[in-house]
């Protein structure tokens, strides 16, 4: 069975579950988001773009709704035995189907915590919820409470991990390759995948960015693909995943001698990236990794052409995202802890030029600062 993870894991990571909402005053979870279902269970699907909520009791005891095409899924990749199946109909009322196992598990007039903030759980779907469940019971938004457990990885999960970098490793060296005049952007992406398809990885949670000329100040995917010219410039954000998780990179390339200013973009990024790498401290708020990436390049008169975030955690994570929380930005108090992943990214896009330069590393916060989980040169690729 595709289940990546010992039991006993499995087991510990809902324990802390329960004792979270112990702590809380919680009696159960009702959970929609997938990457809680993928750590607490192994579960894989992309069937959460459908109503589906797995219940964790406070006592440990699960049961999943989903739909019939999902029922031998949770079989064959998740440790979750006991999986109830709502009907596709007109007028199907999963909610319906979601309070007659809350009335098996004794949970009427109980206190459960919710996953609000969930991709699966459109607003639609939420409304509908939220009165069925209306008198039925109290509830709390806890989004947050899986998700913290999430934040600090296992050995087992850092392990995947560095696998993700290796693979992200791999393709930046495939898009260095190909990138040069009259390349063309499906040719690098195919290749890019290519290599972490071949090293046994997973398509991304959201699509490569990828965009040149006008495009390389982009900062999302957006569809069409052009050939590189002579005097171009590429800009790239994307992932090495395995097992689900990510390890991301980002890279401006030059297409053709580069300007001065260009260049000099480049060394303030290098220098921003450096000052965020030192900022990320365990026991430290990661608005501080923020606020030492900013320093740098506002001293470099880049502060109107950089963003206000620089960064965020990286995990399993499934579509339509691979951000996962938290976020550098400014005040964040979160703290970081050792054994935290996060993917550290430094944008500046001067569009009175009309010029790009990016550059990103995943790192792991260890006991001392931070060390990087991809490896991939760091200098300006110039073709």
């Amino acid at each position: 069975m595709p289940i990546h993870f010992a039991e006993s894991e499995l087991a510990d990571r809902r324990a802390r579950a329960c004792a979270a909402m112990a702590a809380r005053g919680l009696d159960g979870m009702l959970l929609f988001r997938q990457e809680s279902l993928y750590y607490l269970t192994g579960y894989d699907t992309f069937g959460y773009v459908y109503f589906q909520c797995l219940f964790l009791g406070a006592d440990g005891a699960m049961t999943l709704l989903t739909r019939a095409p999902d029922l031998r899924q949770a079989h064959f990749t998740s440790v979750i035995e006991d999986v109830w199946v709502w009907t596709d109909e007109q007028g199907a009322t999963p909610e319906a189907r979601l309070l007659d196992i809350l009335v098996e598990r004794g949970a009427k007039g109980k206190r459960l915590g919710v996953e609000w903030h969930a991709y699966g759980l459109t607003a639609q779907l939420g409304f509908r919820l939220a009165a069925a469940l209306d008198g039925f019971c109290a509830t709390e938004d806890a989004s947050d409470l899986v998700s913290r457990l999430r934040l600090v990885k296992s050995p087992a999960e850092l392990g995947y991990v560095r696998r993700a970098g290796e693979l992200a490793d791999a393709a930046y060296d495939e898009a260095r390759r190909l990138a040069a005049p009259g390349a063309f952007e499906g040719d690098i992406l195919a290749a890019m995948q290519g290599a972490v398809f071949r090293g046994g990885g997973d398509d991304p949670a959201n699509e490569t960015i990828i965009g040149s000329g006008p495009g390389a100040l982009m900062c999302r995917y957006f569809t069409g693909r052009r050939h590189l010219a002579a005097d171009d410039q590429l800009t790239l954000e994307f992932a090495g995943v395995y097992r689900h998780y990510h390890a991301c990179l980002m890279r401006t390339i030059r297409i053709g001698e580069p300007p001065p200013h260009q260049v000099a973009m480049h060394a303030a990024a290098l220098d921003s990236l450096a000052a965020a790498k030192a900022a990320l401290k365990p026991g430290r708020p990661i608005g501080e990794v923020f606020d030492a990436h900013a320093t740098v390049l506002d001293r470099a008169g880049l502060g109107p052409h950089r963003m206000n975030a620089c960064g965020y955690s990286l995990g399993a994570t499934y579509a339509p995202n691979w951000m996962d929380w938290p976020m550098f930005y400014r005040g964040n108090p979160e703290p970081a802890a050792p054994g935290m992943v996060f993917f550290i990214h430094i944008i500046v896009f001067d569009s009175d030029a009309g010029l790009a330069m990016t550059s990103g590393q995943t790192v792991e916060v260890t006991a001392e600062g931070c060390a990087p989980l991809t490896h991939a040169p760091l200098e300006l690729a110039v073709r």
